[in-house]
């Protein structure tokens, strides 16, 4: 038996985005509450009756959220420019290699924006 299961996260981050023209909003410095939502693929464990154990996602996902939350993103390494494409790219390459079932990375900086990735 094959499931997807996702699992939740937050953060709060400011940007600017260095590559647009100075008129435009987004080259001054703001802020968003991001929303990022994992979904994973695989068989269920037919002892344990899951995929993965939620603890198990956190255990990887938490430290990696914790280096981006209550940060200036531009200046993390690989975000010098964090457009939510980008950084839905860094997510994943922060996060798969350590969560081989990973299938799409939804991140949302507002609540009508968001952008899927599903790696390379």
């Amino acid at each position: 038996m094959r499931c997807q299961l996702s699992r939740d996260y937050h953060f709060e981050a400011a940007h600017r985005l260095p590559r647009v023209p100075a008129t435009h909003k987004c080259s001054r410095v703001h802020g968003h509450s991001y929303h990022v939502t994992l979904t994973l693929s695989g068989s269920i464990d037919s002892d344990m009756g899951w995929l993965i154990d939620f603890s198990d996602i956190d255990r990887v996902v938490d430290p990696v959220i914790a280096r981006i939350d209550h940060t200036l993103l531009n200046e993390i390494p690989g975000l010098e420019n964090p457009t939510s494409e980008l950084l839905a790219v860094w997510l994943w390459r922060e996060i798969q290699p350590r969560l081989p079932g990973l299938t799409e990375i939804m991140l949302a900086e507002t609540p009508t924006s968001r952008c899927v990735y599903r790696g390379d």
